[in-house]
């Protein structure tokens, strides 16, 4: 049963990923560390390696990753190579319409990422950098809180190279 869950759940988001994903960023920059939105142009073309849903936000998460990144994650490296960039995109969830005990993705509320870089992000030992916009009234702005928020909680993480997470597969 948990794989035929799978199964059906990788099928859905890779059939809706592009269109659900596929989000246009206005030019906007982290005030810390200057990370781009525009460097992740074309992450509607990444692969999904997994899925969340933050029960505290109660947002559905896509995570994606960019060619380097997703051959890392299939192979299991426990440290991710330079230039490896994982896209995080946020959704509220609503009731199915046609469905209604099943939840799908309603609104966008954030896009984040992660670059590896050792020679630019190294504050906190973890060589990442780390972005995050928002979306609030139909307009995206970079995370006025910075990037702290995101090194501390990726702290937790330090032993899987400060990643949540882990490629989701079909034979989990």
């Amino acid at each position: 049963m948990k794989r035929l869950m799978t199964l059906f759940l990788l099928a859905i988001l890779q059939a809706g990923a592009a269109e659900n994903a596929a989000v246009a960023l206005p030019d906007l920059h982290m005030p810390e560390n200057r990370l781009s939105s525009t460097l992740i142009k074309g992450y509607e073309n990444y692969r999904i390696v997994a899925t969340h849903f933050r029960t505290d936000k109660n947002e559905l998460r896509y995570i994606l990753a960019n060619p380097v990144a997703f051959k890392a994650l299939q192979d299991s490296k426990k440290v991710m190579p330079e230039g490896s960039i994982v896209v995080k995109i946020g959704w509220s969830v609503k009731k199915m319409p046609l469905f209604p005990s099943a939840l799908e993705a309603d609104k966008l509320q954030r896009i984040e990422y992660m670059v590896k870089d050792a020679k630019r992000f190294n504050a906190a030992g973890d060589h990442w950098g780390y972005a995050r916009f928002v979306k609030t009234k139909n307009r995206y702005k970079a995370w006025d809180k910075g990037t702290k928020g995101c090194i501390s909680c990726h702290a937790s993480a330090k032993e899987n190279d400060f990643l949540f997470t882990t490629k989701q597969s079909l034979t989990q």
